[in-house]
């Protein structure tokens, strides 16, 4: 099997990870519920997890890392904490359904800034005529359908000198680009922890340095006899039970990261990128969708003039090639790139993968063609 989307989980593992988890489930109990041994482990995996996230990103306060399920779990509770009916929402052109969905649900006006793919000073332009009187604003780091590396410094500057709060979706880009929190003004920082952080499904990060609001009310393990939830992080927003096993393997997969060396990672995934575009280039019958600047990640779409993409995946993965096709639950980003219609083959690349699968992925594509 070549696995070629990790944009939408990393199925391939460090054995780190993977023994971290089995030891949690096998020695820690429920965090914050108890001072014997099993329920003290599960309280320090969860430390761990917060403390290796905060060090990685550079985060000035490891209690204010909140552990959540999901990256969709971390923006909705962001979200709630800075959105209000009837409010003002900027985002990019190339939002998840994870920020449009929560955002519509609370009856935000939503004002879309910038959906031309890979041009910067159109979004920066749009973003800095967009944001004069709005509530809060919400971007992407980088577009999970096409790659595309947003200028998210430039937007924070924005977002600050207009006196807008910024929640960043980190869930393409946490792990593998440069993501310092220090030098970086935003309320709220969202992330999975299954994708390039390399842990398990069930796992995310919520980086807090905004005033939060619970979205989920239960027991915390602290102030029981309180009817409200606790008024500190992490216990505020983080009800019922915790995951201790993903939180173990959350830990395990940032300290793979920081020993193997994020940059390497980051420069692997985008070799991969462009060999696999200068490959498919080479055929007039595809559309690929990569840029000539830098600002694009191990993340690349395609499509094929004559075939579904439906058809292209489903015949790929018959071959052993795993991709994804359709709109990667990103409409708003598909609608930017003129690509709604039809959706778009999408291969997303992780540090386990090789050139020599990037020459036999083409290949197969070519011969299915």
């Amino acid at each position: 099997m070549i696995y070629l989307d990790s944009a939408a989980t990393s199925f391939q593992k460090p054995q780190a990870v993977l023994k971290a988890a089995e030891k949690a489930l096998k020695t820690a109990s429920s965090p914050g519920r108890g001072a014997y041994p099993a329920a003290m482990r599960a309280s320090a995996f969860m430390l761990e997890a917060r403390e290796t996230a905060a060090s990685l990103f550079r985060f000035p306060d490891p209690e204010r890392v909140v552990l959540t399920m999901n990256a969709t779990h971390a923006l909705n509770m962001a979200i709630q904490a800075l959105a209000e009916e009837g409010c003002r929402a900027v985002v990019s052109g190339f939002e998840h359904n994870a920020v449009i969905r929560p955002l519509h649900a609370c009856k935000a006006q939503i004002r879309v800034a910038g959906k031309r793919l890979f041009d910067d000073d159109g979004l920066l332009d749009d973003f800095a005529k967009a944001l004069p009187g709005a509530k809060l604003a919400v971007c992407t780091h980088v577009s999970n359908a096409f790659g595309y590396v947003l200028p998210i410094r430039e937007i924070s500057a924005l977002c600050e000198r207009n006196g807008v709060p910024l929640i960043l979706d980190a869930s393409q880009s946490a792990g593998v680009l440069d993501l310092d929190c220090s030098d970086l003004n935003a309320a709220f920082v969202a992330m999975p922890g299954h994708k390039s952080l390399l842990g398990i499904p069930g796992s995310g990060l919520l980086l807090c340095s905004a005033e939060t609001k619970p979205l989920l009310f239960g027991g915390s393990g602290t102030d029981s006899i309180a009817r409200e939830m606790p008024p500190y992080l992490p216990d505020r927003l983080e009800a019922g039970t915790q995951n201790a096993p993903a939180a173990a393997a959350l830990a395990a997969g940032i300290r793979f990261i920081t020993a193997y060396g994020r940059e390497k990672i980051e420069i692997h995934e985008k070799q991969l990128c462009r060999h696999m575009t200068e490959l498919l280039a080479k055929r007039r019958e595809i559309e690929v969708f990569a840029s000539s600047e830098q600002n694009q990640s191990g993340v690349l779409s395609f499509r094929v003039h004559g075939h579904s993409c439906e058809e292209i995946a489903e015949r790929l993965g018959g071959q052993g090639i795993c991709v994804r096709s359709g709109l990667h639950c990103a409409p708003l980003a598909h609608e930017s790139a003129g690509t709604l219609e039809s959706g778009t083959v999408r291969m997303s690349f992780s540090p386990f993968n090789t050139h020599a699968e990037i020459e036999k992925s083409a290949a197969e594509l070519i011969k299915i063609i």
